[in-house]
Parts: structure tokens; sequence; C-alpha cells
């Protein structure tokens, strides 16, 4: 498969995905961020609140940003892991878990400030709920950085400029450490995983899997991946939330912020939103086997050809 068609398929596969699990997704955020006694007793409970208090398009508040950025992302982590296996030649355990290693570290360029952005606009509702028609926002809890700019909803645009002015490229990478922590280990699980999975439903060593078996390969492998590092998306939604909620901890870097969760809420806290995790990226790594197997790139590339 060229290079061309891997992208388009990331791409293709990461637009589906989170357009059908973005809801689930915004429960996790909020979930992880809340602190001591909560808004949400649970998913169910989250997406029902919002429903109620936010609409509709209130729970795909993040929605546009991540289904522009998703498409650079889903593609270098797919492609990235390809190249990386095809350059190792004969697949050890050990060198599929390097290739899964190379693929996490690769997407962590388009990954993180697509995070960044997101969680802010995710996680909006949990402390200010609907906003009054003509009202002001609060001056003590912008919606930003610390500049009244962002009136009555944020959005990514105004959120991306105001880190910009005030804390440069950095501002927008904010919590790269803890990302980089958490996806490296992701696809050092997942991809060996989905791999050996998968290899149960070939008959033969060069024919492909049944499309039901690897979207159910994909699934099973995201899922556990997902659960596996849970504690780490619950450092990196921490770290990088930028508006905390009255009473709300406040951290300064990743010790920090393991170190005041273990004695503020205990280590079941660092299991938050595992659940909702597994729901959002079993089906987002499903449809992304199943575009792989289908070849919707390599279609859309000899159309124009």
């Amino acid at each position: 498969m060229s290079v061309p068609a891997k992208l388009i398929n990331g791409g293709v596969a990461g637009l589906v995905g989170v357009s059908c699990v973005f809801p689930i997704d915004l429960a996790k955020t909020r979930l992880q961020n809340q602190q001591g006694q909560g808004v949400y007793t649970g998913m169910r409970d989250c997406l029902v609140k919002t429903l109620r208090s936010e609409g509709f398009f209130g729970m795909y508040r993040g929605a546009a940003v991540n289904l522009t950025l998703v498409t650079p992302e889903k593609a270098i982590k797919l492609a990235a892991n390809d190249f990386f296996r095809q350059l190792l030649k004969e697949l050890t355990l050990v060198r599929e878990m390097l290739a899964g290693c190379g693929a996490g570290a690769c997407q962590v360029v388009v990954t993180s400030p697509m995070e960044m952005l997101k969680i802010q606009l995710q996680d909006a509702g949990r402390l200010d709920g609907p906003p009054a028609p003509f009202s002001q926002p609060p001056q003590d809890r912008p919606y930003t950085t610390g500049t009244a700019s962002a009136f009555k909803r944020p959005s990514a645009t105004v959120i991306a400029r105001d880190l910009l002015k005030t804390q440069g490229l950095v501002g927008l990478y904010k919590g790269l450490g803890v990302t980089l922590l958490r996806d490296v280990p992701f696809s050092i699980i997942y991809f060996p995983l989905f791999a050996n999975i998968n290899k149960l439903g070939q008959r033969h060593s060069e024919e492909k899997a049944p499309f039901f078996h690897s979207f159910v390969s994909g699934c099973v492998a995201g899922s556990v991946a997902a659960v596996a590092v849970t504690p780490l998306d619950v450092l990196k939604t921490r770290i990088q939330t930028l508006k905390k909620g009255l009473g709300e901890d406040t951290y300064n870097g990743i010790t920090d912020c393991a170190r005041k969760i273990w004695t503020h809420e205990g280590p079941a806290a660092f299991m938050k939103g595992a659940g909702c995790r597994a729901l959002v990226i079993a089906p987002l790594f499903g449809i992304a086997q199943g575009v792989y197997f289908i070849g919707i790139g390599e279609y859309i590339l000899g159309y124009f050809h």
C-alpha cells in the first residue's frame, strides 16, 4: 500500500470514528476533571445532563477541532506504524513494540495541541453551564488563558490565539511530556496486540483476515490498550485543563499532579473515565482497521488516476 493511500485511510478512519463516538469522549473528559463531589455520577448521567442543559450540539463541543486535526493525527499514527514495521522487517514481538513506539512518538506532533484545544471546549460546560443571553462571562473564571475575549462560549481559534499570544508555541504544547507517556505505551500495546489477534483470522500469511475479524481485532486491541493507559490519560487531562472550578487543585507537572490525585482522591481516581475511554477507542480503531481492509485510500487514488 502506498504512503498516500495509508494517509487517506487513516484520515477517513479518524473522521468516521470521531463522528460516531465524540459525545462519549466529552463525558470522559468531564468525568476525569471532576474532583471530590462532582456534578456527574457516571457516563450516562453526564450525557443526560449535557443534553438537557446544553442541547444536542453541546455533546459535540470541540468536535470541530478534533475532526480537523484527527485526520493528520490518525494518518500519521497508522502510516508511521506501517513504515516502522517495514523498516524493521523480520518482526519479533519486541520489534512490533518498537514500531508501535515510533508511531506513538510521531503522532504527538498533532495530538498534543489537538487535545489541548479539545479539552478546554469539552470541559467548559461542566463549570459554567449554558450561557445566559447577553450576559458577560465571569471575570474570575475566564474561558481562556486570561483574556475576556471569549464571549459566551470558548472557541478553538480564540483559545489558540490567546495561548500563542501569552505563552507562545509552548502554550499549545502544554502537556506534551505526559501525552508522550500516554501515547507511546498505548501504541506499544495496541499495534502488536492487533497484529497477533488479526493473524488468528488469516488462513495463510499472505491472505487478509476477514473484514469482521479485522474490525473485532481493532476493537479488542484498542479497548485493552485504552484501559491500560487510563491513569496517564487522567494525568494528561488534568494538566492540560486551563480552567479549574472552585476549590479544584492546580498542578505543576506530572509528579505533582499524580501526588495530589493520590493524596486527595485516592488511587481509584486514576481510572476515572476508563469505561468511556474503552468505548471511544474500541470502535475508533475497529473502524480504522475496517477502512484499511476495504482500501478506501486505494479506491480514491485509483479513481483520480
